[in-house]
């Protein structure tokens, strides 16, 4: 929203929510007190529509934000729980849910994939994690190609979040391997012919 050059937060959000045919939208609060957090996601809720309120993991100072979860659920107020990369944060979390209060886990898998790490492993057994929780669902965050989708749906993820320029890729699936390599062939020619590269004797 930042670099969309959004001034007014409230505006927006609000703005959102009548776009939205009542599709759910997280919005996210933006102190790092733990008892303001809980403010501002009162403030947020009382926004109406389908919204549920992103609350990070921890704060700042890696202090754990599952009193504000239960709080925050405990009076019917949606959250999703931002910024897990952890099976030990999801396993810390997990029992501070009212179970009558939807609520979504974010696990950020494409960040984890950025540290070397597979996050299959963590993903299934997040999902296993949560299973008997019904209120609660998987979120694989942070997507980075569209091989993503399919894991998402192979670890029982419950949502993917998908930038456009992913999905703008999801045109590619099932094409042709060969033709695929030709084109590619033929990018590097265009691109070399446009730049006018030459190698010389």
């Amino acid at each position: 929203m930042y670099k969309s050059g959004v001034k007014d937060y409230k505006q927006f959000s609000k703005d959102a929510l009548k776009l939205s045919n009542n599709l759910p939208i997280s919005f996210e609060v933006f102190s790092d007190d733990l008892k303001e957090m809980e403010t501002e996601g009162r403030i947020i809720n009382s926004w109406g529509g389908n919204s549920y309120i992103k609350i990070p993991i921890t704060n700042t100072k890696g202090e754990s934000t599952k009193e504000v979860i239960q709080k925050l659920t405990n009076d019917s107020i949606k959250v999703n729980v931002t910024a897990i990369f952890t099976l030990e944060q999801v396993e810390n979390i997990i029992n501070y849910f009212d179970e009558s209060t939807p609520a979504i886990l974010s696990v950020f898998a494409g960040r984890i994939a950025d540290s070397g790490m597979d996050p299959m492993e963590i993903m299934k057994k997040s999902s296993e994690m949560i299973s008997d929780k019904k209120n609660l669902e998987l979120l694989w965050a942070s997507t980075r190609e569209v091989l993503n989708i399919f894991q998402a749906e192979e670890s029982k993820s419950d949502i993917i979040t998908v930038p456009p320029d992913i999905l703008d890729k999801t045109n590619l699936l099932n094409k042709n391997l060969n033709d695929f390599s030709l084109e590619t062939v033929q990018n590097f020619f265009d691109d070399a012919k446009n730049a006018n590269f030459k190698i010389k004797k």
